[in-house]
């Protein structure tokens, strides 16, 4: 039971509890399926504050929520994220707190975050070649991004996830290297299907690997599919005997991918999204201004009776999403 005795379900049937919540919607990285040019300039408005952003986790625990997962832009480029992490993790109710990096200063701030009560990390390295690293992501910190895995590792944090996205280009060397990494480090690694978004079509035209691609090779190679547990959220995981770490696969223009959404979106301004690729936004940020938890619980409920069922990407609708450091992937 939640500390507020309630639980949130939509009309689809699907009990939510995880909230992905932005802290900022700048980035330093320029992948070229996200922000090629860099950030564009914002409306200005300055992201949720420390205290509004505990006044946020409180609402949602009182709706049943237990995870959160903090993302962007680049989440660690707020100089207050340790203690951001750590208002989250001491909220009543809350049992996991995530972080979604690039990594770029992971090596120096993992020990705080895994002191601050940080449960799970996952950063973006998109391929484990320098060169290519750099033409996707602009940065040439493939070095830097590799040492923030593995301290984070060091550092105790319980779940430690790479995320790569899937594009043309990568060979079965790449793939054999992200595999390899799994023989002896317990972290898990997930391919991601690239997804469209208002400014990246030409990409998506030109550059979409499906996941399909992978697993296909992945089942050639003895990986086997493995059991689903509360913490996947839409992964297909993988394992093979004698490797630390695990695979998966995350498939969003597969059948029946939102068929168990469990989660709900804050941007870095307090705005509701009940679906990543939806349209229409809630704003929640008066009420946490004015510390209205019951209020703000009210104000979720009455927007998650619209939650749409599905997102609309296999027919080429992205909604308003530019980018997804809009509210985070």
């Amino acid at each position: 039971m939640s500390p507020g005795g309630r639980t949130l379900r939509d009309a689809f049937g699907r009990d939510l509890h995880y909230l992905r919540l932005s802290v900022t919607d700048r980035c330093n990285f320029k992948c070229v399926y996200c922000l090629p040019n860099g950030c564009p300039r914002g409306s200005g408005e300055e992201p949720l504050s420390i205290a509004e952003i505990e006044h946020l986790a409180r609402g949602f625990a009182g709706l049943g929520f237990w995870k959160v997962r903090l993302t962007g832009g680049e989440p660690t480029l707020r100089p207050d994220i340790v203690e951001i992490v750590r208002r989250i993790a001491r909220t009543p109710g809350i049992r996991r707190v995530g972080l979604t990096t690039n990594g770029y200063r992971l090596a120096s701030v993992a020990g705080e975050l895994a002191q601050a009560g940080l449960t799970s990390i996952n950063v973006s390295v998109d391929s484990l070649d320098p060169e290519r690293f750099r033409d996707i992501t602009g940065a040439d910190l493939l070095h830097e991004v590799v040492a923030g895995v593995d301290e984070s590792l060091a550092s105790g944090i319980p779940s430690v996830k790479v995320n790569a996205v899937l594009l043309r280009g990568m060979d079965d060397a790449e793939l054999l290297r992200f595999l390899s990494w799994t023989e002896w480090t317990p972290l898990t690694v997930r391919f991601i299907e690239l997804m469209q978004t208002g400014d990246n079509a030409v990409l998506f035209g030109r550059a979409r690997l499906p996941a399909s691609h992978v697993r296909e090779k992945l089942e050639r190679l003895g990986w086997t599919r493995l059991p689903r547990d509360a913490g996947d959220g839409p992964a297909t995981n993988y394992g093979r005997h004698g490797h630390a770490g695990r695979v998966g696969l995350i498939s969003a223009y597969a059948d029946g991918f939102c068929d168990s959404c469990n989660r709900l979106r804050v941007s870095s301004v307090g705005d509701l999204k009940l679906c990543l690729f939806g349209d229409g936004r809630v704003s929640l940020r008066p009420l946490l201004r004015q510390g209205c938890r019951e209020e703000l619980m009210d104000r979720i409920e009455a927007a998650v009776t619209v939650k749409p069922a599905s997102h609309e990407l296999g027919a080429g609708r992205c909604g308003p999403t530019a980018n997804l450091a809009m509210t985070g992937g």
